[in-house]
């Protein structure tokens, strides 16, 4: 187990019901991610993390509205309810979370002019978390990724978690999706067809 990885994607009240950007369920995962982290040797935990006034916000964009697209310098962003600002009730974890024992926090989205999904990349896919490098100077080549949102930062982190070379897990049953669109399906067969392993035991 010394060479895998737990990484938690931003739960986060912003996230979970009650939230600015509420994702459904999001809370309901909470059980099952205490229990992984309980059973795994290495923990690391993402955190949405943006100044006030960030370039995604829809109120940043006169006339735009939430979930609606915009081009930026890097490419095509959607834009998203003010959410998990920097310091705010929002941006905290969620209280039921057993985060003590991670033993990295990477934030993320805290740079004005543009948004971070992954937990490996900035959006324009270049500016690196430097989560990669810390990973591989730890040994660790395996990692299981669960949190919020399935079809945003929990895909792409796995998406760049296979360009770093990591085998990487999804645990679906410890993710929920946000659904634009139908993006939750999109998502799921990029990650397959990028060599994701999509697990889901919620039957079990």
């Amino acid at each position: 187990m010394a060479d895998e990885a737990l990484i938690v994607i931003d739960l986060q009240n912003d996230f979970c019901p009650g939230g600015a950007l509420a994702v459904a369920g999001g809370d309901e995962i909470v059980p099952l991610v205490n229990d992984l982290i309980r059973r795994t040797d290495h923990v690391i935990l993402t955190q949405d993390w943006h100044p006030a006034g960030h370039s995604s916000f829809a109120s940043s964009h006169p006339g735009k509205l939430p979930f609606e697209t915009i081009e930026m310098p890097y490419g095509s962003q959607t834009l998203w309810p003010d959410h998990c600002i920097q310091g705010s009730l929002g941006s905290d974890f969620h209280s039921g979370l057993a985060w003590t024992k991670a033993e990295l926090v990477i934030r993320k989205g805290f740079r004005t002019a543009i948004d971070s999904y992954s937990a490996f990349f900035e959006n324009d896919h270049t500016t690196q978390t430097g989560l990669g490098g810390y990973l591989k100077e730890r040994d660790i080549d395996t990692i299981t990724l669960v949190g919020l949102a399935t079809d945003f930062c929990v895909a792409f982190s796995a998406l760049d978690a296979v360009k770093h070379g990591f085998k990487t897990t999804v645990r679906l049953d410890a993710c929920r999706g946000i659904d634009l669109a139908g993006s939750v399906e999109a998502m799921l067969q990029r990650m397959r067809e990028a060599g994701v392993t999509l697990e889901d035991h919620s039957a079990d």
